[in-house]
């Protein structure tokens, strides 16, 4: 019996809109084929996002053909029939036997591809940056005849303006952040072990908000007492103490879309030091987003940011946030100083004003946001405070 579609993640219009301003592009760098191995830039272009990157596979975009053809594992074919809007005949299954083969793997499946459908000889786009070196060499050394045009970050970029669909799912993933950090202010406690907590809150992030589940765990970062320096640990076997600090990095998960925010806890009064430097980070936030509106840049955000930490005596070397969307970042613009990105509508950021001071100090505070022609709608909206917990 063949698998019944799933419910679409966005109607084929929206996919199609999609894959017309990808063509465009390609049109652009004369290329009519152009081979995406990148997993996020395959959720946005068919609505898969089954985890099966872990080995070779590739949405293959054609300036001849409506749809893409995805090429992937046989055992994860039915996942994409399942959940892509793609046809049948988009979906192609290589064999087991490419699978651990040291000689041939699924890329080898791929390049036959190209050269089955007669684009071989042209131009051909490649996600250079995406693929293991031996990869890249392999389809060097197989499309001899081909024009290979380096494409790594071209559909990142053109994922950064949302579509107000897109802002829709964005929203529905914020919604289950803000329940993940009130959850967590709920379940930290003296005694309470770090792993216990981890699960109510992941518990929650799975729940998700207003009738809308998370579809997927994004790590969550714990970093507590003695370890607030930290930025991108996880949880560890410790227990939470009077006089712990938590910095507490979560993400909600909605359709792929991942709606990050960061907040500091404290168990009792906190210290004098981390009051003033949380001040300082909330401070340097409201700056921030005073500032966003369409037609400026990334770095006139990070340049209000700077300057307000400053005024109150604290310094941050690390960026002021990223674009995110599909994933946890879409690894193009920064908020920092010499990032001349333009901000345009519809462009979704982190703003991340955290600071790891030194070895075992740090303090966390970040917001979701979204640009509008006028200023700044924040999706992330638990309470913007130093939570003191008893």
């Amino acid at each position: 019996m063949a698998i019944s579609k799933a419910p679409q993640s966005f109607p084929r219009t929206e996919y199609l809109r999609r894959l017309a301003a990808v063509k465009s592009e390609m049109a652009r760098r004369d290329i009519t084929a152009l081979v995406i191995p990148t997993s996020s830039n395959i959720t946005y272009l068919t609505g898969y996002t089954a985890r099966s990157a872990y080995v070779p596979q590739a949405l293959i975009v054609s300036n001849h053909q409506e749809e893409p053809t995805f090429i992937l594992r046989k055992m994860d074919a039915h996942a994409a029939l399942h959940q892509t809007f793609l046809e049948r005949d988009k979906v192609v299954g290589y064999p087991e036997a490419l699978v651990g083969n040291p000689d041939k793997d699924g890329f080898d499946s791929i390049i036959d591809f190209l050269h089955d459908v007669g684009v071989a000889n042209g131009g051909v786009g490649l996600e250079l940056g995406e693929l293991p070196a031996y990869s890249a060499q392999k389809f060097k050394a197989r499309l001899r005849q081909a024009r290979i045009v380096d494409c790594t970050g071209a559909v990142n970029w053109i994922r950064m303006v949302k579509s107000e669909l897109e802002i829709s799912v964005l929203k529905e993933a914020a919604a289950v952040t803000d329940a993940g950090i009130m959850r967590a202010a709920e379940v930290m406690r003296p005694g309470v072990r770090e792993a216990d907590a981890i699960a109510e809150i992941v518990a929650t992030l799975a729940r998700g908000a207003n009738g809308k589940p998370g579809t997927w765990i994004a790590a969550p970062f714990l970093c507590s007492s003695p370890r607030t320096g930290t930025c991108h640990i996880t949880w560890s076997e410790d227990v939470f103490r009077q006089g712990s600090q938590i910095n507490l990095e979560i993400a909600g998960v909605r359709l792929g879309y991942t709606v990050p925010i960061s907040r500091t806890f404290s168990i009792g009064r906190p210290s004098d030091r981390l009051g003033r430097v949380h001040e300082a980070e909330l401070a340097g936030l409201e700056a921030a987003l005073g500032t966003i509106c369409a037609g400026r840049t990334c770095s006139d955000v990070a340049e209000a940011a700077r300057r307000a930490l400053e005024k109150l005596s604290v310094k941050k070397e690390s960026r002021f946030g990223y674009s995110i969307g599909i994933d946890w970042q879409e690894r193009t613009a920064s908020l920092k100083e010499g990032d001349m990105t333009v901000l345009k509508p519809n462009m979704t950021f982190h703003l991340h004003l955290g600071n790891w001071i030194d070895e075992e100090f740090g303090c966390v505070i970040s917001e979701t946001f979204r640009v509008t022609e006028s200023g700044v709608e924040v999706l992330t909206r638990a309470p913007r405070k130093l939570f003191e917990l008893g």
